[in-house]
């Protein structure tokens, strides 16, 4: 089927949310004035679930008073995203949805007409951020997202963008997400200064003087580095972006064990909340 515009539908779905848009394939935009944020209660039965998904793929398409036909969604795992079907069971999310084929039951609401691809929320993180960031001439780009979790995607040209897993890759006397992620900076400043704060962000605001932070941000990129090199070995890549929260403070981070750092080619994402959503879309680029 066509795209007569460049224009699709794309939606990244959360735990928690629905953001839906239109993007513009032809420059690698989402239209702002067709964006639409749904709270979705993930724990509710497979009917409200989906029906709080579709009214915000409905208003995007109300919003963009085009008639569009092609639908592409990032959804969290564990997800069949080739054939549609959610493998989601015991994460305190979609349980109602386990084993649900979930393509067919979007176009009985939305209509038969419409081409619906998926893709993983990571990975299209991934591929929005190489698309719309101009890296597509990389033979390939692994992904990393730092924040209440880790996320992991490879990305390689010609190829969509895969999910690459490593989040409970054994490292210490635990697995790297442990300590990579918010709780690890709220839980380790605490044990070196004795300040409980809620997140990096306070921790970053309000103590960037103390010795402690000195410690704390060494520490933390020395697990880094040795994640980027395990990931960069395993896929043969050493460029990168990230993504997240954490990595919002890159210039900071960046500043410690830099000799280290510079073995990389790393960049920050610049589409923050749009990626997911110009990845999804991405799905229907030719």
């Amino acid at each position: 089927m066509p795209i007569e515009n460049n224009w699709v539908v794309a939606s990244d779905i959360g735990g928690t949310h629905i953001t839906s848009a239109i993007v513009d394939l032809s420059s690698w935009k989402v239209l702002e004035y067709t964006i639409c944020r749904n709270q979705v209660n993930s724990r509710s039965d497979a009917k409200s679930i989906l029906q709080s998904w579709v009214a915000s793929i409905s208003e995007t398409i109300r919003l963009s008073d085009t008639d569009i036909q092609h639908l592409g969604i990032a959804m969290p795992g564990p997800f069949d995203y080739e054939n549609g079907i959610s493998m989601m069971k015991n994460q305190d999310k979609y349980d109602d949805l386990y084993q649900v084929d979930v393509q067919i039951a979007l176009k009985d609401i939305l209509g038969s007409q419409f081409s619906i691809r998926f893709i993983n929320d990571a990975a299209a993180f991934l591929q929005g951020e190489v698309f719309a960031g101009n890296l597509q001439h990389h033979p390939k780009v692994l992904g990393i997202t730092l924040g209440t979790g880790l996320g992991s995607a490879v990305w390689e040209q010609g190829q969509k963008a895969f999910d690459a897993d490593l989040w409970n890759t054994p490292y210490k006397e635990s697995i790297f997400e442990e300590f990579l992620v918010t709780r690890w900076f709220i839980k380790r400043f605490f044990e070196l200064s004795g300040f409980q704060e809620k997140g990096f962000r306070d921790i970053l605001t309000k103590h960037r003087e103390k010795e402690a932070f000195e410690t704390l941000l060494l520490e933390y990129t020395d697990v880094l580095y040795d994640f980027l090199c395990y990931f960069s070995e395993k896929h043969g890549c050493k460029t990168f972006i990230l993504g997240g929260n954490i990595s919002k403070a890159w210039g900071v981070i960046s500043g410690y064990n830099t000799y280290k750092l510079r073995q990389f080619d790393i960049h920050i994402g610049q589409q923050t909340e749009h990626a997911a959503i110009i990845g999804a879309g991405s799905l229907f680029k030719k």
